[in-house]
């Protein structure tokens, strides 16, 4: 079971990952991560909506399956990650409001960041127990924090050196993903066995 949870956690960091080997949730990593404060915070949310949408998906997805309404799950999924991401909105508001107001329309993107369905989904189809399930939840969040904080050093390095006119702004924007991501995909020959 310690080498499954293993496996896990090291597949959905590394060779995985949910943003540079998956490509879920571009929208908030190329938005997001112009400065690495703002990048963290939205890992950590990422992360906390993942985890907790993950076990209570979990739930959800037993009772389904008991009411033969499977055909429901994406549906029903997405529905609770709205609902888990309204929570951690009003939370973040009241709490944290300089955070709040830096993710700004980012914030409420989660509802429909792919990383997060994904995670949900991928529980689903590899069969992952309530414990898997929260680990892989927590672990692809970890990742997608990971992906969008190196990105944002990245990003910042960039934006302060000279580079050729053509490329500046978004386009090398663009190629700097793309060299982190075959990066990353470089981690796909891992094996735990």
């Amino acid at each position: 079971m310690i080498q499954e949870i293993f496996g896990i956690l090291l597949a959905a960091l590394l060779s995985e990952n949910f943003i540079l080997v998956k490509f879920y949730g571009i929208c908030p990593f190329m938005g997001v991560s112009k400065k690495i404060d703002t990048a963290l915070g939205m890992g950590m949310a990422v992360t906390f909506v993942m985890a907790l949408a993950s076990a209570a998906c979990y739930a959800i997805n037993v009772l389904l399956v008991l009411l033969k309404l499977e055909y429901m799950q994406t549906v029903v999924f997405i529905l609770t990650i709205a609902s888990i991401v309204q929570v951690v909105e009003m939370f973040l508001k009241k709490a944290v409001p300089a955070l709040y107001k830096a993710l700004g329309v980012y914030l409420p993107l989660i509802t429909t960041n792919c990383a997060v369905l994904g995670v949900v989904l991928v529980n689903v189809q590899e069969g992952y127990n309530f414990l898997l399930s929260v680990v892989n939840g927590a672990a692809g969040g970890l990742g997608f924090t990971l992906a969008i904080v190196l990105f944002a050093s990245v990003r910042e390095r960039v934006d302060k050196t000279d580079c050729p006119k053509c490329f500046k702004g978004f386009p090398i924007t663009l190629i700097s993903a793309g060299l982190l991501a075959l990066a990353f995909m470089g981690f796909s020959g891992l094996s735990m066995f």
